[in-house]
Order: structure tokens, then sequence, then C-alpha cells
């Protein structure tokens, strides 16, 4: 039997709410009335005249006692039009509205418009089917198929409205396919909150209360209306179904907009073009998302783009990110990714930020366990190359890059800035630490650069940490020193013909360190075996240890000396003061949380609080991601000089100690500017990179001069900064 039925002419239009979900003493526009601040409002009748033309022009009304205007009202504007239920008229004169090339004349012509609230001075043109929403001042809508909000819309929020059961939640399941991380979306959400929610599962009083702080804020009353903020253009559009539109906001063109919110502002206006279908989800301010994209049960974060046929479902993914031609399922993708080719592939996976994805990676599609419940797990500045494939479950430190290669076991690899080689030949994993500080300077130090000024976002929930060496990634560090002197030692007792397993762990670490130190090219003969970095039986070789593990030390150094340096000269303070009130012992234990660097300890403080109810909200947990962000630069300089304790092997760095490190940090600088050149140079002194050139000089025509490189200059200018502020906070 059909399911269409037959409604009474008289009603349409009435009854948006059932009047069992209507508090006592209230009508089906109360929550209308809120949202249109009717109060401010001088709403009047049409008078005889007014209606008279009105017919005349065309236009039909269940009943005109229900449709009210403002001053100034122009009748002449309206044609062609039905309307139904209350509807509420702006003031309507002779106008044009203009957006870049796109004008329009103000008024409400060929279109059905259903108990809605209008703003000054809009254009309403062939859209045929506008229901239950509220428009803001000089809003265009411009055939429409059909725009309508229901009772129970949540606009893109995992609550539920009065009345609904458990089962029309709607959930996101990012990292894993299985649902075992799943989150509920709500519109401030960042990173942040959804690493918290998803990752510290067995905290189960603390999945309970983000559920309840979710639900409690929002309002499960029913009635609330679709809205379209000031200023906005919605044009050439399909269906759009309880959606929220926030000033500024442009659409054209669109397939079926379902259950969102878009946030947009005049400063940071959200677009969204031809052939998109988005679903379930939360897009921040300053978005783009054109040409095709597919996104259902997500959520985007401010400054972030999808393009060219993307698509993003179950996933939360960072501000400051790009998505095109892609495929990203289950995913929780941190500040600042980039994804841009048609074949590659990011599923069931937590990336934590400054990831860049090739061409061709295949980042967790296929499945090698007994259920779709596989995880990779990747630190930030995450880099798989060309053609990369990847198998559940993986984990990667900090800047890893991965040569082209088809890695067919699972992957643990905990030393970071590594390159990993997938030596088919020799059939063995290889794997260098250190590399990008070894060997392409230039790409490390632009990209902590360009993640920074490339940040655009005028409203800033999530705080980003951009520099590549920074808290997370020297604890890092730490470890795999302490990896690679433990390997190097078993590798020398190999050598000799002795068994490893007879001497304690700290003695071989101890041997290792001084050959890596004072005997490097000993280290450099050996076979230094990674342990537990791959499942199979092929060896894993460790690639120029010694160069490596003395590259770390520099780079520990290079932080420890930069970052309290910066925050002495920063807020003027003497080194002895500062070295004075560092407490005896710092935690190193910091966690990524969304792109922004926290002490674990006070993210275990964080979960207690919401656990007792001292947070109730997410905006007072925000309020406390804040507060942690204030303070960062004293932790961050507390931490640097636990680090260079634990490098020199002082408790306490006087000021004897604190310039002579200066002076290291100096020349290491000096290192950086110009290996930050040689990188960059190699591209000109490979004779392949010229062979498209007639000469030299059509050449650098085309790519510019190395010596006139805007990053090469940029390096050279950030070398005398830095001096000039070790000069400045000598002891």
């Amino acid at each position: 039997m059909s399911e269409i039925s037959l409604f009474p002419a008289e009603k349409f239009g009435y009854g948006f709410v059932s009047p069992e979900f209507l508090p006592e003493g209230r009508d089906e526009y109360w929550c209308r009335d809120i949202q249109s601040n009717a109060a401010d409002h001088s709403w009047r009748p049409l008078n005889p005249e007014e209606i008279e033309a009105l017919v005349r022009n065309g236009n039909t009304c269940t009943n005109w006692g229900n449709l009210l205007v403002e001053e100034p009202f122009d009748p002449n504007l309206v044609k062609n039009s039905m309307f139904a239920g209350l509807v509420r008229i702006g003031a309507l004169e002779n106008h044009y509205l203009k957006y870049h090339d796109f004008m329009v004349p103000a008024g409400i012509t060929n279109s059905r418009v259903i108990s809605c609230d209008i703003g000054d001075n809009c254009a309403i043109h062939d859209c045929a089917h506008l229901s239950h929403y509220i428009l803001g001042d000089r809003v265009i809508l411009s055939r429409i198929d059909e725009m309508a909000s229901t009772d129970h819309a949540k606009f893109g929020e995992g609550i539920l409205k009065e009345g609904e059961p458990e089962s029309v939640r709607v959930w996101i399941d990012p990292i894993n396919e299985a649902g075992g991380r799943s989150i509920l979306p709500f519109a401030e959400m960042i990173c942040a909150d959804a690493y918290l929610w998803s990752v510290y599962r067995d905290d189960r009083e603390l999945m309970a209360k983000l559920q309840e702080i979710t639900q409690k804020g929002a309002d499960p009353r029913r009635g609330w209306y679709g809205t379209v903020g000031n200023g906005s253009v919605i044009k050439s559009c399909r269906i759009i179904k309880d959606v929220r539109f926030g000033p500024a906001s442009y659409v054209k063109g669109a397939n079926k907009l379902k259950n969102l919110t878009i946030k947009s502002s005049l400063s940071e206006p959200s677009q969204i073009g031809e052939g998109v279908e988005l679903v379930n989800g939360i897009v921040g301010y300053g978005c783009h998302i054109f040409y095709g994209v597919k996104a259902v049960r997500f959520v985007l974060g401010n400054n972030s783009s999808l393009k060219y046929g993307a698509r993003l479902i179950h996933s939360v993914l960072g501000d400051n990110s790009t998505i095109s031609c892609c495929e990203v399922l289950n995913n929780l993708v941190f500040p600042a990714h980039e994804q841009h080719h048609n074949n590659s592939f990011l599923i069931a996976s937590m990336v934590m930020g400054q990831s860049n994805m090739a061409a061709g990676a295949t980042v967790g599609s296929n499945h090698n366990s007994r259920g779709n419940d596989g995880e990779i797990i990747a630190g930030r500045g995450f880099w798989p190359g060309l053609s990369t494939t990847l198998k559940h479950n993986c984990r990667f430190a900090s800047y890893t890059l991965l040569t082209k290669g088809n890695y067919p076991s699972e992957l643990n690899i905990p030393l970071p800035f590594s390159l990993l080689i997938d030596n088919e030949q020799q059939n063995r994993l290889e794997v260098m630490p250190a590399y990008w500080w070894l060997y392409n300077m230039y790409a490390l130090e632009r990209n902590s650069w360009k993640y920074r000024t490339r940040d655009k976002r005028k409203t800033v929930v999530q705080h980003i940490e951009a520099d590549h060496l920074a808290p997370d990634t020297a604890r890092e560090i730490l470890e795999a020193m302490d990896l690679l002197e433990y390997w190097t030692g078993k590798a020398l007792a190999v050598s000799k013909g002795e068994d490893p397993g007879r001497t304690d762990r700290a003695a071989l670490a101890a041997q290792g360190r001084d050959l890596l130190r004072n005997k490097p090219e000993t280290a450099r003969d050996l076979f230094v075996a990674g342990e537990m970095m791959e499942r199979s039986k092929r060896p894993v070789r460790i690639l120029k240890p010694a160069q490596a593990w003395n590259a770390y030390r520099e780079m520990l150094l290079f932080y420890g000396v930069r970052s309290i340096a910066a925050y002495l000269h920063r807020f003027g303070i003497h080194y002895g003061y500062f070295a004075a009130q560092v407490p005896r012992e710092v935690s190193l234990d910091w966690v990524n949380l969304g792109g922004q660097l926290v002490s674990g300890s006070k993210v275990d403080g964080l979960r207690a609080g919401i656990r007792t109810g001292l947070f109730t909200s997410w905006a007072e947990i925000h309020e406390q991601y804040e507060s942690w962000w204030t303070v960062y630069p004293k932790e961050r300089a507390e931490n640097a000089y636990e680090v260079l304790r634990r490098l020199t092997g002082l408790s306490d760095i006087d000021a004897a100690a604190w310039n002579s490190l200066l002076d290291e940090a100096l020349r290491i600088r000096r290192f950086v500017e110009e290996q930050v050149y040689v990188t960059k140079a190699k591209d000109y002194s490979n004779p392949f990179r010229s062979i498209t050139y007639r000469n030299d000089a059509e050449r650098d025509a085309v790519l510019g001069r190395v010596e006139d490189n805007s990053f090469i200059k940029t390096a050279k200018k950030e070398t005398e900064e830095f001096t000039a502020m070790i000069e400045a906070v000598r002891a």
C-alpha cells in the first residue's frame, strides 16, 4: 500500500510539533520565536490592498491572516508563490542583491513557503518547497528543489530529541571500523575532544560522562527550525534537510545536504559547491567543499577543504587540512593533513597531524585479522611514500617517512624522523633513524614553517604545536637513543661471537653508547638489528646508527636550548631565576591531544575532573585546553631543561654550562641553515632536473635560482634572530 496519505488542506503548514511534545502553555512556534527574537520584531497583518496586490500577482495562501510583514513592505515584489502556515516577512524593498556576478531582485517569486521567518530584503526565487526555516537578512535562495526542517532536527549532533529511541542516535566510528571507539559528534567538537573520547576506552565512567555531557549540551525539546545566517547564498541545489547555515554561507549546486551544522561567518565564510552530498556532519568555519564530495558521519575542522570527489566517512578531520580525490574512512586525523591523489586510501587510522599521503598510498585497507577491527596509529609528520601499502596493525613514531613499497607485515617503528625501506632484494626491512635531520633539512624546517604560515583561522579553538622539535618528539628521541645504544651493544657482542643474553641490558647499552659516541666507524660495520619492529621472520637492519644517534643528540640539544631561550627572551626572565624554579623532577610524559601538546598528568587530571563532575560541559573542557595553552611556554621550557639534564648528565645546569650549551646551539643553528641550503641545492645539482630545459637560464626562469628561494632566505633570517636571542639570554 502506498505510503502517501491525504492531508486536509486547511491543516497544511500547521502542527509542526506534536502536542505531546509541547510544554504546557506553549504553541508550536515557541522555539521559533526564541530563534527569531520575536519580541524585537514588529510584524503586522496584511491590509486589504496588500492582499489584493498579492492575489493579482498570482500568489495564494491557505490563510492570509497568518502572513505577517514588517515595514516597509512592497507586495509587488512577491509573485506566483504559495504560502502556508505562519509566515513572517521582514522589510521588503525594491533592491537587487549582488553576490560576485550573481544578481537577483529582493522578493519572493515562483516559490512555496511554509511556516518560515524571512529577514529583511531577502531574495527567494524558484524554491519549490521551503519549509520551517528562519532566514537572516539579505539572504539569497534560488532554484532549490526542497529545503525543509523537521521538528526533531539535530543539525549533525549525536543527540536525541524527546521521545526518540537510542537506535536513532548518530555515532561516528573513528580509528576502528568495528565501532569500538565510537564518539558522538557535536557542533564545537575538535580533535582533542575526539581523541579524549576515542582513546581512553578503558575508562568506562569517562565514556558515560562524555555521552551525558554531549546530550545535556543540546536542547532535546522539539520544534527548533533550520536557520540561514545573514548574507548567505544558496542556489541551484536539490535537497536540503535539517541544516543550520551560519552567516555568509555560500552553497551552489549541492545534491544533498542533510542533518548538518555549517559554521560560517563574514570573516570565515564556508562554501559548498557542485555535486556535493553531505549527511550527518559538522562543517567548521572557513571550509571549502567542492566537486562531487561525499561525506557521511563526519566532523570537519576549521579552514579545511574537501575537493574533487573526496569521500570522508565516519571520520574527524582537523583544522587546516585538505583532502582531494581520496577515500578516508573511519579515521581521526589531526590538523594540517594533506591528501591529494585519487588512488590514496586512509582507513581505520589515527594520524596525528602535519601529515601527507602520497599518490597510491594504501594505508590500512587490507584487513589481516578475523574481523575489520585493525588500526594504524601514526605520530605527527607521517608521510607514506608513493604506492605504499600498509597492513593493520601498525604504529609509527613522529615524522616517519616510508619509501615506495608493499610492506608485507605489521610494523612498530619507535624511531622518530626515520626513513623506512622495504628491501625486497635482500629480504629485510631497513630503517634509517634521524633521516630528516641528516638528509632532508629543507623539508623538515620548511614543514614547521608552512604549518604556521598557512594557519589562516580566525576562530581558533584547537591550538596546534607546529614545531617538529617539541616535548612529544623529544621524548621519542630519548627513547630511540636508548634503543640504538642497546641494539648496538648487542650487535657488538654478536660480532665478537658472544651471547648478548648473558649480559644485562644496562651493560650492553653502555657499550653501545660508547661505540656510537666514540667509535662511529666500528658501529658502521656492525649489523645493528632492530627488534619488535616488524611482525615477520626477516631481519630489520638499522642504517647508520652512529650518525643517527649523534643527530638525535644534536636535535635534543637544539630543542632544549631553543625552548628555554625562547621562553626567557619572550618574558624577560633571567636564566638563573628560571633554573632555580625548575622542579627537581620533570615528567617527560606528554600527549598529542589533537595537535595540542599536553603533559600526561594534566590529561589524567582532566579525565578525573570529568568523572567527578568538576567539568560538566564541553565549553568548560575547552576552557581547560585554553588554560593549558597559556602555560605551555613555561612547561615546554621546563621539559627542555629536563631533556638537557638527561643529555648532559647534570642535575643542575649552572651558568657556565648554560653558556656552553648556547654556543653549541648556535653551531647547530648555523648547521641547520647550511643544510636547508644544501638539501635544496641538490635539486639543482641533479643533472636530470635540467634535462627538460634548453639551458640553465631557462631552468632558473622557471624554477628560480636556489639563492633566491624564499625559504632559504627565511632560514637565514631565523639564524640571525636566533643568534640575537641567544646573546640576550646568556647567564
